[in-house]
């Protein structure tokens, strides 16, 4: 059974046709999935999601992109939501200096602000991370982000990057570009992580994974993934998608 640990099934994409999308991740063998808020919308979303179906955990908290836009008021939610038995992490916080939306400062304010919220409430968090490794880093050393660990969703650094992360209590996780011919880093990465420190997801409706590319991605296709991981690896397909899963269920506190 496959644990797909970053889905956005709270998105529009998936309006039309959410119950089919949910019937194909079931035929492929996704057991369960984690439905991250990242703002006010996809949160109240993420929340009617996970109350509707047992299946679906969530994560909340603030995308770094909106991070000009959040609130005291949106931190204070997303600590009372932390309460809820379903609410398995807290994100996808981070740094994002792709886009110019939110400056750098109030970028780091807002992670800062959560890691320390996370630590609060004891829950792992999810960090997303785009041409800022460094940064991200440094504020996870200086915050003391390893007390509760948690994610580097959608890996895109280095394997030595990938290992300075490990030793920091973090899972690396990998979705969608392990699988793209051109893509030498995650691959690298596939091949050194050890297994008792990977995450597969899809990050879905985004970077959907070979052959699909360029098209929306969606949770059935974690078995892209795996499949590509476990050839990376020289390993079955059953023992990627066993471990994989333990080692979600075991960061996120499900039985």
């Amino acid at each position: 059974m496959l644990f797909d640990t970053h889905v956005h099934l709270n998105a529009e994409q998936f309006e039309e046709d959410l119950e089919e999308v949910i019937g194909r991740a079931k035929d492929a063998g996704v057991e369960k999935m984690v439905v991250v808020g990242f703002d006010r919308p996809t949160i109240s979303k993420a929340m009617e999601l996970v109350e509707t179906y047992d299946f679906l955990y969530a994560c909340v908290g603030w995308h770094p992109v909106d991070a000009i836009d959040m609130t005291d008021e949106d931190l204070e939610l997303i600590e009372e939501l932390s309460a809820h038995p379903k609410v398995v992490a807290i994100g996808e916080m981070g740094l994002d200096y792709h886009w110019d939306k939110s400056p750098k400062d109030v970028q780091k304010e807002v992670f800062r602000k959560q890691i320390r919220l996370a630590k609060k409430v004891k829950l792992p968090i999810v960090i997303h991370n785009r041409e800022a490794t460094q940064d991200i880093v440094d504020i996870l050393k200086e915050e003391n982000a390893g007390e509760v660990g948690g994610i580097m969703h959608c890996f895109s650094g280095s394997a030595e990057t990938a290992k300075d992360c490990i030793d920091m209590n973090f899972y690396i996780s990998l979705g969608g570009p392990v699988t793209f011919k051109n893509a030498k880093k995650p691959k690298e990465v596939a091949v050194e992580v050890p297994m008792d420190r990977l995450l597969i997801e899809t990050d879905c409706p985004y970077l959907a994974p070979h052959p699909n590319r360029g098209k929306r991605n969606e949770p059935a296709y974690v078995k892209l993934v795996a499949e590509q991981i476990a050839e990376l690896k020289g390993i079955e397909f059953e023992e990627v998608a066993k471990i994989t899963t333990e080692n979600a269920k075991k960061l996120f506190g499900i039985n």
